[in-house]
């Protein structure tokens, strides 16, 4: 194989499919903050685990930290705006979006396709990114909707409609 580029190395990452995730997390102040994740995958069943990661020096990293809650939400297939939303630094990230306030004080969007109350358990670092692993605390999910999927740098939808569940 030959040597490749960074460039080279991102079109290959973006010929993996993958979901889309916003994580929802809480400040020192309880004030509450959001990020479009793509790096979101399962790590084991017993325990339940999760991982994602986050780029080492985001803002974000204080407040995910081991023994930190956050909220991810698996984005449903007509809610490519929420992640382009929260793709960016807002001000108010949550002006102008449906959401609520979970029982375990997280900020949660409405109408996703599941969600996962987690904590994180341990943090590795992994060359410019931290990867985040949690266990999974509760979580919700509707299976009768269909999850946005990126790949190839961009959105795509899948027809579900003949897959049959087990």
């Amino acid at each position: 194989m030959a040597p490749f580029t960074s460039q080279e190395l991102r079109k290959g990452f973006a010929s993996f499919a993958t979901g889309v995730t916003v994580i929802t997390c809480l400040d020192e102040d309880q004030n509450s903050h959001g990020i479009t994740i793509s790096s979101f995958n399962t790590v084991s069943l017993e325990p339940p685990l999760i991982l994602w990661s986050l780029k080492k020096h985001s803002r974000l990293m204080p407040w995910v930290e081991v023994g930190k809650k956050h909220l991810i939400h698996v984005l449903e297939r007509s809610q490519e705006n929420l992640a382009m939303h929260f793709a960016t630094v807002k001000v108010d990230q949550f002006a102008g979006v449906d959401h609520k306030i979970a029982v375990s004080g997280l900020t949660q969007i409405n109408h996703c396709v599941a969600y996962y109350e987690c904590e994180t358990i341990t943090v590795h670092v992994g060359g410019d990114h931290n990867i985040i692993v949690a266990k999974v605390i509760n979580l919700k999910n509707h299976p009768e909707k269909e999850p946005l999927i990126f790949a190839r740098s961009q959105f795509v939808g899948l027809d579900f409609s003949e897959i049959k569940s087990s």
